[in-house]
């Protein structure tokens, strides 16, 4: 077992399951229990379906060099995407990320649907909602696991947070407003960013020190030019003021 994938696979898919989980509320307060659950196992049966018919069939398409490349090339899209987000935000130059203010515009976007079925509003929601994010969790797995080659790690991670998140729904029965997901995005956006440059590295020839041992390497070279470039732009005193 890998930690290091271990948790960055918790980090990542913890951050959509609480979307995820989001969603699903907002079309429960709307349609009820009934048709968010049906909609959310709907879903559920969907990736599953996705993950037989496709999953592996990819991983064996291309070679793997190739793949170690493209998957590295993908991951620091995304990794640099959520960590420019994060930057900004802790910068203060972008809002923050906040789970109950998105709860309720989704809320009284449901809501202002007039002349629909609540029923089948909420079912619609909650299985597109559960969908588009189970999607980037089956991404996040398949990709920073199979490349690995430790797959059952990544299960692992996504696995736990995905009962973590769960339960903590079920007993709170509200958005997980608390929970500190511009954090999460900035150390999910650095592990991405670590493990695609590797990955890509990897794929086009290039020979790291002490193998998997440089991604810790990059994490914490990512981090460290993450902080500085959060100072950086930070707004200055006079800034402020304006």
């Amino acid at each position: 077992m890998n930690v290091v994938v271990v948790l960055a696979v918790f980090a990542a898919s913890g951050v959509e399951f609480v979307e995820a989980l989001t969603i699903f509320l907002a079309a429960r307060s709307v349609g009820g229990w009934r048709p968010a659950i049906w909609g959310t196992v709907v879903a559920l049966v969907a990736l599953a379906a996705l993950v037989a018919a496709f999953g592996y069939a990819i991983l064996a398409l291309f070679p793997i060099g190739i793949f170690r490349a493209l998957v590295g090339l993908i991951l620091l899209f995304f990794g640099l995407k959520w960590l420019r987000k994060a930057v900004l935000r802790s910068s203060g130059r972008k809002a923050l990320h906040d789970e109950a203010l998105i709860y309720e515009r989704e809320l009284q976007q449901l809501r202002s649907a007039t002349g629909q079925n609540t029923d089948s509003l909420a079912f619609a929601t909650a299985f597109n909602g559960v969908l588009l994010e189970g999607i980037e969790v089956i991404f996040i797995v398949l990709t920073l696991g199979a490349n690995a080659g430790l797959l059952q790690s990544a299960i692992l991670g996504a696995a736990i947070a995905f009962v973590v998140v769960a339960v903590a729904g079920v007993l709170l029965r509200t958005p997980l407003s608390r929970v500190p997901e511009n954090t999460l995005k900035w150390i999910v956006g650095i592990m991405l960013t670590a493990f695609g440059t590797f990955w890509a590295g990897e794929g086009i020839g290039v020979h790291w020190w002490q193998q998997d041992v440089s991604i810790i390497v990059l994490i914490v070279l990512y981090a460290l030019a993450s902080l500085a470039l959060r100072r950086w732009l930070a707004p200055r005193p006079q800034e402020r003021a304006a």
